[in-house]
């Protein structure tokens, strides 16, 4: 039976841990140019509504990196452009490839590919939740602080796919989250209030970023405009001032704080060109560490 992964609540604290320390090791392999071929024979579709640079490079460098083949399918060269329904494309493609990873728009399509494929679905970014990345950032504060249970996260900005999946994250993980977001910006409500359950206190919204940073041992940010609120971007500009992770922000968290970025950033808006470009912020180890935490993803479920 394939085993999909559509977002992080779907798994255990013990199973999203796994896939980090495989990860780590994988990375650590991958150093020592150890060669990797579990997935000789293997194939896997890139299926991309959305456009990318670092997720699609990061899956296919993965793929290749562990002795698979990858099919990258645009929106336009597929018959979903066409309106074809999702279950035919599943059905279809589980008779040619392996496993499917797609970057899409709504978390509707990749749950009905999931309902219908017997090959696993790997959810690269809907508009609800950014599960891999969310991975490969921990990673990365893993590998920076050496631990994450007793760690301080601070969010500060749009409640958006991202901040979705850290609020699961730090749920099943069982690290403090405190969201900092303007009101009517917050993580989607029935997602937040059920981690919060789980939580027991440990995952927080506030509106005051500067309350939210005190102490903290991470601040993660991301654009105030994803892709598709583009028609949004003037009014968010408006509403986000004062939610920009700069120098005084910055010096309000401990000493050694580190900062995160996906990527690609808005220099000037979420962050600034000051702290993007400073000795605490790790957003490009953090994109390196798609490739292993992909590498992790794809060795677990393409099988």
């Amino acid at each position: 039976m394939a085993i999909h992964l559509l977002r992080l609540s779907d798994f255990t604290g013990d199973e999203l841990f796994a896939y980090i320390d495989r990860a780590i090791v994988l990375k650590q392999e991958a150093a020592a140019s150890i060669r990797h071929t579990q997935l000789a024979g293997k194939t896997i579709a890139l299926i991309f509504e959305k456009a990318s640079t670092r997720t699609r490079v990061s899956f296919e460098a993965a793929m290749y990196g562990l002795g698979g083949q990858v099919i990258f399918l645009s929106a336009k060269e597929t018959q979903l452009a066409r309106s074809e329904p999702l279950k035919d494309t599943a059905l279809v493609m589980s008779r040619y490839v392996d496993g499917l990873v797609v970057r899409t728009f709504g978390q509707e399509v990749v749950t009905e590919l999931a309902r219908n494929a017997t090959i696993p679905v790997i959810n690269a970014l809907t508009d609800l939740y950014h599960p891999c990345q969310v991975l490969s950032d921990v990673m990365t504060v893993i590998e920076k602080k050496g631990q994450l249970k007793d760690l301080k996260v601070v969010w500060v900005g749009d409640g958006n796919n991202m901040a979705n999946s850290w609020v699961q994250a730090a749920a099943r993980m069982g690290f403090e989250l405190v969201l900092a977001c303007p009101q009517g910006y917050e993580p989607q409500a029935d997602i937040l209030q059920e981690a919060q359950q789980e939580a027991g206190g440990r995952i927080t919204v506030v509106r005051d970023p500067v309350a939210a940073v005190q102490g903290a041992d991470v601040i993660n940010t991301d654009v105030w405009a994803s892709m598709g609120q583009e028609s949004e971007e003037q009014k968010r500009l408006q509403v986000f001032q004062g939610f920009q992770v700069d120098g005084e922000l910055l010096s309000h968290a401990k000493p050694d704080c580190i900062v995160l970025h996906c990527l690609p950033a808005h220099r000037g808006e979420e962050i600034s060109e000051e702290v993007l470009e400073g000795p605490q912020c790790v957003a490009i180890d953090q994109a390196g560490n798609k490739l292993h935490i992909h590498k992790a993803i794809l060795e677990k479920h393409i099988v």
